[in-house]
């Protein structure tokens, strides 16, 4: 969610390294604000940017890739980004050629004419395929998704977010979060096209790029510091690459798992909106990271695949808001905070369609029905003001699930801890103790016989103690969405009702199908640094899933 409200675009500062202009202020005032990267139209400004027409291709189909620089030439090289570095083609001495960007490019696509194609070879298997563009001492990085033959049959598939990925890119100004539209040109963008580049740190990043939880939890009255966000300001990325994107998220799970011995396949959401029976040929469909923005479309398949027997994992957090796509699935549409003053469908004689919370009146369509847990019933943990002190890791409540065998886990052991994998967004349940055990209590759309086998405490808002130093990052304007999209009203009562959540591991029964949810943002976390619960868990919950039929 990382919700901030919207800020002022600053004018061009400085120009970024190596890429093109950004726009900076003063820090630390720019953890609150927009700072961006787009486009120069001087064609003096050494630039080199790139987007593909879709993000997802099957072998057989063309790759058309819409450059603009300011060279003569430049050079291509594709990779697969595996558990290996797999190169298979380059591309020398291209033709250069510069093209205007409109300002609203963000919202409308960039417009530049198509650069080259390519046909996505059949001997290409499925998987996260870099472009790296270069040139005159300039670089760019762009990234496509390559699905697996139609009809083939595998065990394992990674569906990517790529529906986060299209609302957190601010590249050009403007995302879901903050913008340049509105007639103060201050304003979150409901609409976002993914014709543009992405923003530096969605495909690639260096080792050592800061996460969002902080993994030394502050002293007392120390200033609360947003680590990510100042190497972001720092070395010219976006302050959004820690909460989107494949080089955050997907490629983890990815190279974990194919080193592990998985073949796993890959596709984007997008892709279950056309093809929903893509699903089908697979036992096990696997969600990992920050995967936050869904649309009904790929939600029913989802619901589908596992009522006829298949099989969800989601190690992911933060499952939230109703998108639409539009322009043949090239605009993301999402109106969240004001969908029912803007969203034409709330307005419409169906507003289960809005552009909001799943868990909102209009919508009423609890994420718990689907996945086991709800965002409004978690959200915030070890970050900005929000419980920066916490566990860090899952407290395990019920060492006896299958999810445990062989983890020599006991009652109230906490693993994950070191590597902060609970955060920095969470999804919980409203639930009672009973025995000194967690208990759903079903009212706000969890399945019968859901298991809640461990989990940690999270909250809405950022407290501020009011130390020296400190520039709030959320404050309470998701507390506030939140009693209102629940409760009708931010009153107090309902504020306060909302005010603390949970993050939750959970498993249940749907139909013929089973579902095994880790709700948090940074499972992969544990994953990168071999935590050795952490595997085990993931690698019980993969096994007996890729184990069943799904047929």
């Amino acid at each position: 969610m990382s919700c901030a409200p919207a800020r002022t675009a600053l004018p061009p500062m400085t120009d970024h390294p190596k890429r093109g202009a950004t726009t900076r202020g003063t820090w630390p005032s720019a953890i609150a604000e927009n700072f961006y990267e787009r486009a120069s139209n001087d064609p003096g400004d050494p630039q080199l940017w790139a987007f593909t027409d879709r993000w997802s291709y099957a072998p057989g189909e063309t790759m058309r890739v819409h450059v603009s620089a300011t060279l003569a030439k430049f050079d291509v090289e594709i990779w697969r980004d595996g558990a290996e570095r797999t190169p298979l083609r380059t591309i020398n001495d291209l033709p250069g050629a510069f093209h205007q960007t409109p300002d609203d490019c963000s919202v409308t696509g960039c417009g530049w004419p198509m650069a080259f194609e390519i046909v996505i070879p059949q001997n290409w298997r499925s998987g996260g395929y870099i472009i790296g563009l270069s040139g005159g001492g300039l670089e760019y990085h762009h990234l496509i998704l390559v699905r697996a033959d139609p009809g083939r049959e595998a065990p394992l598939l990674l569906v990517a977010s790529t529906g986060t990925w299209a609302a957190y890119n601010d590249w050009g100004g403007s995302n879901h979060y903050e913008g340049i539209t509105g007639p103060d040109h201050n304003q979150f963008s409901p609409r976002v096209s993914i014709h543009r580049p992405f923003s530096r740190g969605f495909v690639v990043l260096p080792e050592g790029a800061p996460r969002v939880p902080l993994r030394t939890p502050p002293v007392m009255g120390a200033a609360l510091r947003h680590p990510h966000v100042e190497w972001a300001y720092a070395n010219g990325y976006s302050k959004k690459y820690a909460s989107a994107g494949w080089a955050s998220y997907d490629r983890h799970f990815v190279r974990w798992a194919e080193a592990a011995g998985y073949a796993v396949d890959v596709c984007a959401l997008h892709d279950l909106q056309i093809q929903p029976e893509l699903l089908k040929g697979y036992a096990c469909a696997v969600f990992v990271g920050h995967d936050e923005y869904w649309t009904k479309e790929q939600r029913d398949a989802v619901d589908a695949y596992v009522d006829g027997g298949g099989h969800a994992a989601r190690f992911a957090g933060n499952f939230l808001w109703q998108t639409r796509l539009e322009d043949d699935g090239t605009t993301h549409v999402c109106y969240k905070y004001r969908a029912r003053t803007e969203d034409p469908l709330y307005h419409s004689t169906d507003r289960s369609r809005t552009t909001t919370a799943w868990e909102s009146l209009e919508v009423a369509r609890p994420g718990a029905t689907t996945f086991g847990v709800n965002a409004l019933r978690g959200m915030y943990a070890g970050w900005a003001g929000a419980a920066p002190r916490h566990a860090g890791g899952f407290t395990v409540y019920r060492p006896e699930h299958w999810a445990f065998a062989g983890t020599d886990l006991y009652y109230g052991d906490v693993f994950g801890a070191a590597s902060r994998i609970f955060g920095y967004e969470v999804d919980g349940l409203d639930y009672t103790v009973r025995d000194g055990l967690p208990v759903a209590l079903g009212t706000d759309g969890a399945p019968q016989g859901i298991d809640i086998i461990a989990m940690g405490l999270a909250v809405m808002a950022e407290e501020n103690h009011g130390e020296r130093g400190v520039v709030p990052f959320l404050g309470d304007e998701d507390l506030r969405f939140a009693a209102e999209a629940v409760h009708g009203a931010a009153t107090l009562e309902a504020m306060e009702m909302m005010r603390r959540g949970s993050g939750m591991i959970v498993s249940f029964q749907r139909g013929r199908g089973e579902v095994f949810t880790a709700g948090t943002c940074e499972w992969v976390a544990g994953l990168i640094d071999r935590d050795p619960f952490v595997e085990r868990i993931t690698r019980n919950v993969l096994d007996r899933f890729m184990s069943r039929s799904s047929k």
